[in-house]
């Protein structure tokens, strides 16, 4: 090999580090943005206990973090679509951090919705700058990097009911203030990959645009409003799923089988986890297979382990959790990449709409449920959800895309 392909062969190996740095660093600070995020339902058999709310009280305060998520979201896609803004991310994290403080120290139930809104806010501000900085730096596997990405989140996720349960519940509601210093971490990450976004920009700007990368669509209009419709649907079937678990499982254990708020938080954690290890899956498995079959998989696999839950004793639960979330998950990275090759160009939207839609899913899905629960059971309430994968039969639906 002569020196310039030495040279050359060099360039794209640093040029690669760099781009898994990135990720690293994304999908790191998508693991502390949604711990914090996380510690919100953790405490709520905590909040529900000194307050004394009820179950409506307690989807209220999901509600009115999932829309404050879900309504900007898409906004703040577009206008980062129209001019990116480097530096939004690091200052997300600080709109969480406000909220975060007001938490530990809110003393009614009006002050824990207002600061549960400014969560949302910063998540809304998060979620899709950092999809299309993932993106951007995929180097082509954008499977991959969303699921690296996506792992993050969901490792944050499953670490919030674990940590409450260490750090909050023994100790009461104003220790959620010692997590100020996750979200301090989370800023400094954040303003760092802001750093690399933007010298990133100022390279592409000096691309000549023949040679920027891009896909041009090639299905009708009709064909791609039809498909988006069908994403719609899956993720409102996994997403009103998973916030029944996240929202209500452990007062689904502490109902059914007796468990303390500890036992059953620990099973909140178990299930997280495995939601977190799944996650990994479905972008590398959409990119080499086809992220149509993956969502196949993802969505209408899971309904025979949903379908048997309601019915299985404390063990078998916490088994079928482990199953479940780990398909589960698995849906989330494939639906996102395949609907930004549906909508090429349009990333920030695409990516604040899908995750805007499955905040708002979420938060709505949260409050009906508990109200649902109020008025029936908890058990009934899983006994109901437990045929919403069945809603994957729509994927048939799908037009088959390239994948790569």
């Amino acid at each position: 090999m002569d020196d310039s392909s030495t040279i050359a062969a060099g360039s794209r190996q640093a040029a690669g580090q760099t781009l898994l740095q990135v990720l690293l660093a994304l999908s790191f600070s998508h693991l502390l943005n949604d711990t914090i995020q996380s510690l919100i339902p953790a405490l709520y058999p905590l909040l529900k206990e000194s307050y004394h709310l009820t179950f409506t009280q307690i989807g209220l305060i999901t509600f009115a973090f999932q829309v404050t998520a879900s309504l900007l979201q898409p906004l703040v896609g577009i206008l980062n679509d129209r001019r990116p803004r480097p530096y939004s991310l690091a200052a997300g994290m600080g709109v969480t951090l406000i909220g975060l403080v007001l938490l530990s120290q809110a003393a009614s139930f009006h002050m824990l919705l207002v600061a549960s809104a400014l969560v949302g806010v910063g998540s809304s501000i998060f979620h899709p700058e950092a999809s299309r900085i993932a993106r951007l730096a995929s180097g082509g596997r954008h499977g991959f990097a969303q699921s690296l990405f996506q792992v993050g989140g969901n490792l944050g996720s499953s670490l919030g009911p674990l940590l409450a349960a260490l750090v909050v519940v023994p100790r009461g509601q104003a220790h959620v203030l010692w997590f100020s210093a996750v979200a301090l971490l989370g800023i400094v990450v954040l303003f760092r990959v802001g750093g690399w976004y933007q010298r990133n920009l100022a390279e592409r700007k000096k691309q000549p645009a023949a040679v920027r990368p891009g896909r041009q669509q090639t299905l009708s209009t009709p064909r791609v409003v039809l498909a988006l419709a069908v994403l719609m649907a899956l993720i409102f079937s996994k997403y009103i799923y998973l916030t029944s678990l996240t929202s209500y499982y452990t007062f689904y254990l502490i109902s059914r089988f007796g468990l303390s708020v500890q036992q059953a938080q620990i099973h909140l954690f178990i299930f997280l986890f495995a939601v977190a290890a799944g996650t990994i899956i479905g972008g590398p498995l959409g990119d080499r297979y086809g992220r149509k079959y993956v969502i196949w998989i993802s969505i209408l696999g899971v309904a025979p382990f949903t379908l048997l839950l309601p019915y299985a004793s404390a063990g078998w639960a916490a088994i079928l959790t482990v199953v479940i979330g780990v398909i589960l998950a698995s849906a989330f990275s494939a639906i996102l990449v395949y609907a930004q090759e549906l909508v090429p160009g349009r990333v920030g939207l695409i990516a604040g709409l899908f995750f805007g839609f499955a905040f708002g899913v979420a938060g709505v899905g949260s409050a009906l449920l508990g109200k649902l629960a109020d008025h029936t059971s908890i058990s009934y309430v899983f006994h109901v959800c437990s045929f919403l994968p069945l809603i994957g039969l729509l994927t048939a639906f799908l037009p088959d895309l390239e994948t790569g």
